[in-house]
């Protein structure tokens, strides 16, 4: 944040984890208001949340959000630099409701995909041709070609495609099909057949013992809204249910407990609470509500480490690296599915 203020940017391009904390950041100030200041703050941040593109808000909708621009909204841009109009954002999917509110403040987000093999852009949400939709990652770029695979996998070829992997022809060979398409492993669709839609990895997507799929990154990006989870991993390959790691945000769970005057002494004992543990179960449990059945978190369990780039359990995208999870938190997980059903 200091760093934006220091630049003063018209332009930002991110990964959609980094957006996540600017916005936590944001609403955390505001947790911290009293009285009229901070019920006017989350009328605000309400407000934005309804935020509609291409379908008419309605004339007192647009006098609302030009009051909640004059006295909220024009101090975050402020935060934020005080010239920032666009936010490009790739390397995950991105929350609608973040992209949603900060349109209603004025900086507008433009979500697109791509990968290095690719130049890096396939699709991109177009603000010149007005080619945007919330939730998508746009429509394809000129002389770019994309098509869904029957398994749903995206395909892709066209100029910008790379010729292949550096002294790696077998690599090539199992990337780039004879009829050179490039095998992206994303799953993704098209929406009124022009906006490409992410929805997982190929290889993250898993089967439960009863035959039924689980997209673990849909179910991890819904609990991510959360003020109080910084990172979470849903796991049950070849189980019976679906279960989840969560990392809690410290910072937030700190001054939440401190504020319903919960003593510990470090995060291992914080997240051990049983208070702790039903507010974030009360989480969980409001997440389940809009998943099918067979997707719902059965169990979770807090961890007590962050997860950074940094010690290894992120990318430099701020991706999971999932193999190095798994291994890191064998004992865990293995708990988690022996215990008795009724635990």
């Amino acid at each position: 944040m200091d760093n934006l203020k220091e630049i003063r940017p018209d332009v930002i391009a991110v990964v959609p984890r980094l957006l996540e904390r600017i916005f936590d950041r944001i609403i955390s100030k505001g947790k911290e208001l009293r009285g009229l200041k901070k019920i006017i703050f989350f009328w605000a941040v309400n407000l934005g949340l309804r935020y509609e593109l291409n379908r008419g808000n309605g004339w007192f909708y647009e006098m609302k959000l030009l009051l909640a621009n004059r006295l909220i909204f024009k101090k975050w841009r402020e935060a934020l630099g005080g010239k920032l109009k666009i936010i490009s954002s790739a390397g995950a999917p991105l929350q609608p409701r973040l992209i949603r509110i900060f349109w209603a403040a004025g900086i507008q987000i433009l979500e697109g995909y791509g990968l290095t093999e690719t130049s890096p852009v396939v699709t991109i949400n177009n603000l010149i041709s007005g080619e945007v939709m919330f939730g998508t990652v746009g429509p394809v770029l000129k002389d770019v070609q994309v098509k869904i695979a029957e398994d749903g996998e995206i395909l892709t070829k066209g100029p910008n495609l790379m010729v292949g992997y550096y002294k790696e022809p077998k690599l090539t060979e199992e990337a780039i099909d004879r009829d050179g398409w490039f095998h992206t492993g994303d799953i993704g669709t098209f929406i009124n057949d022009k906006y490409l839609k992410i929805t997982d990895r190929k290889k993250e997507i898993f089967k439960i013992s009863s035959g039924k799929y689980i997209a673990p990154q849909v179910i991890e990006n819904k609990l991510k809204e959360s003020m109080f989870i910084d990172q979470v991993m849903v796991i049950g390959e070849n189980q019976k249910f679906a279960s989840a790691l969560i990392t809690p945000d410290f910072q937030f769970l700190q001054k939440w407990a401190s504020d319903e005057n919960i003593l510990f002494r470090d995060n291992e004992e914080l997240i051990s609470n049983t208070l702790v543990f039903a507010r974030y179960q009360k989480e969980v449990n409001e997440m389940n509500l809009s998943l099918s059945d067979h997707e719902r978190i059965k169990r979770f369990r807090l961890i007590p480490d962050e997860w950074t780039s940094q010690t290894g359990e992120l990318s430099p995208t701020l991706k999971l690296k999932r193999k190095v999870l798994y291994l890191k938190y064998c004992d865990v997980i293995s708990e988690i599915f022996s215990v008795d059903k009724n635990s």
